[in-house]
């Protein structure tokens, strides 16, 4: 069965190492048949959350960026899949402002079921990803049936371009072909 498969790049370095995670799960995604939708924040317009709660009445945040258009897209989606970057030991910022701002979603039927987390670091200790993959639990606990299916993580690469090589490369395709 074909799905939609949601891959979010959170990090703001396009081309770098959590991207070409994001990028080898989608191509693992598409090489499964699935349809893979591959979105970066780094060209994104994506302001904080305001906390107005607005969104629980109206199922729309008042804030006027790039995120209205991505909301519709992860509800729909089959499976989504998070890249991000570890900066001091948790996520990114951009991917914890995207986190926020799904405050519509929130009480609503979403699609998917199984959340992935690609990540990397320039640590290398497994335990590295720990406090992201926990923020990533803790918002998965707030949809109905939603799950961390599992996470990839590429210790030791630092510098753009690092990642090449790496096994958590052809574990995050391996892993898109699978969702």
């Amino acid at each position: 069965m074909k799905k939609s498969v949601l891959i979010l790049s959170t990090g703001l370095r396009q081309g770098g190492n959590s991207d070409c995670l994001a990028q080898a799960f989608a191509k693992g995604a598409e090489d499964a048949g699935h349809e893979a939708i591959l979105i970066r924040l780094a060209n994104k317009r994506l302001e904080g959350c305001r906390g107005c709660l607005a969104c629980q009445k109206s199922g729309k945040c008042v804030l006027q960026d790039d995120v209205k258009d991505i909301l519709p897209i992860m509800k729909n989606a089959d499976a989504v899949a998070f890249a991000t970057p570890i900066y001091f030991y948790g996520m990114c910022g951009s991917m914890k402002s995207l986190l926020d701002r799904t405050f519509p979603l929130y009480g609503s039927d979403v699609r998917f079921k199984n959340v992935y987390l690609l990540s990397t670091a320039g640590e290398l200790l497994e335990s590295t990803v720990q406090g992201a993959a926990n923020g990533l639990l803790g918002w998965t606990r707030c949809f109905k049936g939603v799950q961390l299916a599992q996470v990839v993580f590429a210790g030791g690469v630092l510098e753009r371009g690092a990642v090449q090589g790496h096994q958590a490369l052809a574990q995050a395709y391996e892993v898109g072909k699978r969702v």
